[in-house]
């Protein structure tokens, strides 16, 4: 019979080979090359977003880093391909705001559940929307604009991202408070409503913050900031609340997400990256230039803040009775 000190030698050499793979495989991360799901469209603020970080993560990590756009469904598309992904840390999601704050009100069925298949890994930056119409346009203010719609119900027409985006939330809370009506057309991102609008498609936008080269231009114009506060970007344009809107925000968080099953301590070197990535000139300037101001916080504070969205949001869903599509 061995004696107990024998027993527990064999045991921990038998254990032994099952053990060392495990470690290896954590110190070893990453050793392949990570891809990036942004479920936008190329030319989108997430899309913008999460290229700027891809490079310097990619440096950062010592292995390629390459972004995969899965647009369609509001966002829907990339996130199942996501949430449905291996977590073993090779695979992350650059969501809009509206993919955990908005979609989960619209959609009751959704193929994944946001809150148990994908974890909160790094915010970006809060991006606000801006009201644009085209330089050539009747409406000089937002007061013209509401005249005009109040007068004429269902004359006007806006585009988003697509349905449950951001930009359409927030151009139905503005329909909303206002008092108006204008018929909304989705696009595949915000990059073909930004053509449409230019092209003389549509009327208004509720612009992510990619529209900024085009104000600069004077191929558009500026009507309102659809945040809490007024823009850094553009001190002098004031905010929708400014305007009659009392209380208007439809400021919303572009993050990322990895799959569920994902390792801690994955997640937490992507957090550290990530957030010290966003304050470098180069990718601040990159974030400022859509309006947009960088959001460093724990996958903690990210979590509590995607619930407090989320509550305000749901609000005017159902309000205005929005559905999915």
């Amino acid at each position: 019979m061995f004696s107990r000190q024998r027993r527990l030698a064999i045991t921990a050499a038998l254990l032994a080979p099952l053990m060392v793979p495990l470690g290896a495989a954590a110190q070893e991360w990453p050793s392949k090359p990570i891809r990036i799901i942004i479920n936008f469209a190329p030319g989108s603020s997430p899309d913008v977003l999460g290229r700027a970080v891809a490079t310097p993560l990619s440096q950062a990590l010592g292995v390629p880093v390459v972004v995969e756009n899965r647009p369609g469904a509001g966002g829907i598309v990339g996130a199942e391909a996501a949430a449905k992904a291996p977590g073993d840390g090779y695979t992350l999601l650059m969501a809009s705001g509206s993919t955990m704050v908005i979609v989960p009100s619209l959609n009751a069925k959704l193929p994944y559940d946001p809150n148990k298949d994908l974890l909160p890994v790094a915010a970006t930056a809060r991006v606000e929307l801006f009201l644009v119409v085209r330089s050539d346009s009747q409406f000089k203010t937002f007061a013209d604009l509401q005249k005009f719609a109040r007068a004429n119900p269902g004359k006007l027409s806006y585009g988003s991202p697509g349905n449950g985006s951001t930009p359409h939330i927030g151009a139905e809370m503005l329909k909303h408070m206002a008092g108006v009506f204008a018929v909304h057309i989705p696009y595949r991102g915000s990059a073909p409503a930004l053509q449409d609008l230019l092209a003389g498609n549509l009327d208004f936008f509720m612009d992510p913050g990619i529209a900024a080269p085009h104000i600069r231009s004077g191929a558009l114009r500026l009507l309102a900031v659809g945040s809490a506060k007024r823009s850094f970007l553009y001190p002098d344009t004031p905010t929708l609340g400014e305007l009659g809107l009392k209380g208007y925000d439809a400021g919303s968080t572009h993050s990322f997400y990895a799959p569920a099953g994902t390792p801690q301590p994955v997640i937490e070197r992507l957090n550290r990256e990530i957030n010290r990535i966003l304050v470098t000139p180069a990718v601040a300037q990159v974030i400022r230039g859509i309006g947009a101001e960088a959001t460093p916080m724990t996958p903690a504070q990210l979590s509590a803040l995607n619930t407090s969205d989320l509550r305000r949001f749901a609000d005017i869903i159902k309000q205005q009775g929005i559905r999915g599509d």
